[in-house]
């Protein structure tokens, strides 16, 4: 398991492209009968990735995390972005098609992932988050997440929201998980932008075609810095910095925010013309 440290706004503002990735940038989550995991010391998140196309892979127990096993003091977000899978946990079967949520909560122990087929394997994203309380473990199906049109044609932002894990929907510690999909010809997230700093974000693409790319702005307001990011990638986001962008075509992303704040509709908006 990868660790990485907390950056201020002082030391964002003086670090280069490459500086810019090695900190915030999380690559190679989907590659086969693999799993990884990026420790991150904002909120103390972790940050994962797992496809299974041969084998079960089971969600190990990390030896930094001082821990009898992986949930013994957190709580898990589980959303599959490509073909059926199933998660085992504690000897219960949650089969999950694309776009399903899974959420289980402190003190499950043994949790396996796997593909109903190899030809087209699931892709599991993971978000982790220190836990007081063990809630009940729970699936959602994109459909009960009462899914939110919003956005306009004309200003490219035309999207789908399906909220999880929130406040109103699956109980959860402090996690706060759920998705995006943009309508065709729409390409621009987050917009207005906007900064939490009660709590840190992360965002993963997913469903952006191989040829493509997605440029997502982070940093403060007035002085935003851009990573150039593929397919598959996830990007964490500081609470001060700002966490949008556009897309060459349309996608899909994940966002999934831990912190002090559970409540989904807190933020602080910024205005675009105030940008820089």
């Amino acid at each position: 398991m990868e660790i990485r440290f907390q950056s201020s706004p002082k030391e964002v503002k003086s670090m280069c492209t490459e500086e810019l990735r090695s900190n915030f940038l999380v690559q190679g989550l989907m590659n086969a009968d693999a799993l990884k995991l990026v420790y991150s010391h904002y909120d103390r998140v972790i940050v994962g990735g797992v496809k299974p196309v041969s084998q079960k892979i089971a969600l190990p127990n990390e030896a930094e995390l001082r821990a009898d096993h992986f949930l013994h003091r957190r709580e898990i977000g589980i959303i599959n972005v490509a073909g059926s899978g199933v998660v085992e946990a504690d000897g219960v079967t949650y089969e999950l098609d694309k776009l399903d949520a899974l959420y289980l909560g402190k003190g499950t122990q043994n949790v396996y992932f796997s593909s109903k087929s190899g030809d087209d394997p699931a892709a599991f994203f993971l978000m982790s988050t220190p836990a007081h309380h063990g809630y009940p473990n729970r699936k959602m199906t994109k459909e009960e997440a009462a899914p939110v049109n919003l956005g306009e044609q004309s200003t490219a932002n035309k999207r789908t929201i399906y909220k999880y894990i929130h406040q109103e929907g699956i109980e959860s510690c402090q996690l706060v998980m759920g998705l995006t999909v943009l309508s065709e010809g729409s390409v621009w997230n987050s917009v207005p932008p906007h900064t939490h700093t009660r709590r840190m974000e992360v965002y993963f693409y997913f469903d952006l075609p191989e040829q493509h790319r997605l440029f997502h702005l982070m940093g403060e307001p007035q002085e935003t810095r851009h990573i150039v990011m593929a397919n598959h990638e996830a990007v964490i986001s500081p609470p001060w910095s700002v966490h949008c962008g556009p897309g060459t075509t349309n996608y899909g992303f994940i966002w999934a925010m831990a912190g002090e704040n559970y409540t989904f509709t807190d933020m602080d908006p910024v205005a675009i013309a105030e940008m820089r």
